[in-house]
């Protein structure tokens, strides 16, 4: 932090909730903690700590100190927490300002902002992509198979939040190649009939009702045998689109 403080780079970071910073949590009064928002279960509050830390290095007149922002999630009346405790504490230690006509909670929601734990990232690029796949012994092969790797996550994250709706926001690369990527449609033959299974918006827009029969004509077989399947007195084979619903 000291270097970021030094190249004016501004910051948002989970704070280690030392002895000393959760006493002066546990200090503020209730009047103090300002609502978050509400979940199922739980309450989300939050308030700025006038917290000093002992390292020797906080000065108040930085061009920009410092500042502990406090999070209290407190479950609703007569209920626990998961871990069984009442309430819960986290921090953030940052050197931005309020922005404009906004408060420290849009520092908060701006720490949120990230591609979430570092855990779960490395999760999705290591087994939901091909990061695991190592395709050589060469350390610089590999290296630059990370880093194809890290921009087809930082490429599906954006286009998740620039082109798929807010319920998609959060889905996973195997959620989206069943639901969008490699749906198109399946061959299935069954029966003497070769089925187009397309998912169920695809056949509504491509074939619609009634839907379109596409007939196949028999290709010529070897040795002069071109008889079709229709002069043999044999049903010829179609292939239509049948959504999956």
């Amino acid at each position: 932090m000291s270097w970021l403080d030094g190249q004016g780079i501004g910051y948002a970071i989970s704070a280690d909730m030392s002895p000393q910073l959760a006493e002066c949590i546990a200090a503020l009064p209730d009047d103090h903690w300002k609502r978050d928002g509400e979940e199922r279960d739980a309450i989300r509050e939050w308030a700025e700590v006038n917290y000093v830390p002992s390292d020797g290095i906080w000065r108040k007149d930085a061009v920009s100190p410092r500042r502990y922002l406090a999070i209290r999630i407190r479950p609703r009346q007569g209920e626990l927490l998961r871990d069984g405790s009442r309430v819960r504490h986290f921090c953030i230690v940052t050197n931005r300002s309020d922005p404009d006509t906004g408060s420290g909670l849009d520092l908060i929601r701006w720490h949120r902002g990230k591609a979430g734990t570092i855990e779960h990232a490395h999760d999705v690029i290591m087994n939901e992509l091909a990061g695991a796949a190592l395709p050589s012994q060469k350390f610089g092969a590999n290296a630059a198979w990370l880093r194809l790797n890290t921009i087809l996550f930082n490429l599906l994250s954006a286009y998740k939040r620039v082109g798929l709706p807010e319920e998609l926001h959060t889905a996973r690369p195997k959620r989206l190649r069943f639901l969008l990527l490699n749906t198109v449609g399946k061959v299935v033959r069954h029966a003497r009939e070769t089925l187009l299974r397309c998912a169920k918006l695809i056949a509504q827009r491509l074939a619609g009702p009634p839907r379109t029969i596409f007939a196949l004509s028999r290709p010529a077989l070897a040795g002069g045998r071109s008889r079709s399947r229709r002069a043999a007195g044999t049903t010829p084979r179609f292939i239509r689109a049948v959504p999956v619903v």
